[in-house]
């Protein structure tokens, strides 16, 4: 017989809490990223543009010139793949780089029109995707997934190895 810890929960092995992976919100949670990602990849595959590039176009859609630390910061990716993020989207010419005036060795990143016309383009695809993604839900559960979710990433977020900043302006 399996023993018991402190709280009465089972140990491994005697189908207490969180043997089965379907039970775990980290294996769910995961399993939906795969999801999203392949939906996204479905609808936005015209647009050779992954969910990260998307998201990074979409905050300096706001136009406001952001260096790569705070570009990283608001999509909650670490600084290198925000720089190899930027990098591409750089060679796809839907962003420049600009000295920043404040400290000329800094590099701010800003939306090209090219890049703005791109998001604008590729909105309605991103828009099928995250309808697709939640369509089995109503509204009302809709609304309620996304509230949860939100308030588990903003619980854990500092926990991340990139937390993520949301600007003011959201």
């Amino acid at each position: 017989m399996a023993s018991t810890d402190d709280t009465g929960n089972g140990k491994f092995g005697d189908g207490g809490p969180y043997t089965d992976l379907w039970s775990r919100p980290g294996f769910l949670i995961r399993r939906l990223h795969q999801l999203h990602v392949a939906v996204f990849l479905e609808e936005c595959g015209d647009y050779d543009v992954t969910p990260v590039q998307y998201a990074v176009l979409s905050v300096l859609y706001r136009g406001k010139a952001l260096d790569q630390v705070s570009v990283a910061a608001e999509v909650g990716i670490d600084r290198n793949n925000a720089a190899d993020v930027l990098r591409r989207l750089e060679r796809r010419g839907f962003i420049e780089r600009l000295h920043s005036e404040r400290d000329r060795r800094a590099k701010l990143n800003a939306i090209t029109e090219s890049g703005c016309r791109f998001v604008k383009d590729a909105h309605g695809a991103m828009e099928r995707a995250q309808d697709r993604f939640t369509d089995s839900l109503s509204a009302r559960d809709r609304k309620r997934f996304l509230d949860l979710l939100q308030k588990v990433m903003v619980d854990n977020n500092d926990s991340g190895r990139a937390p993520l900043k949301r600007s003011d302006g959201d």
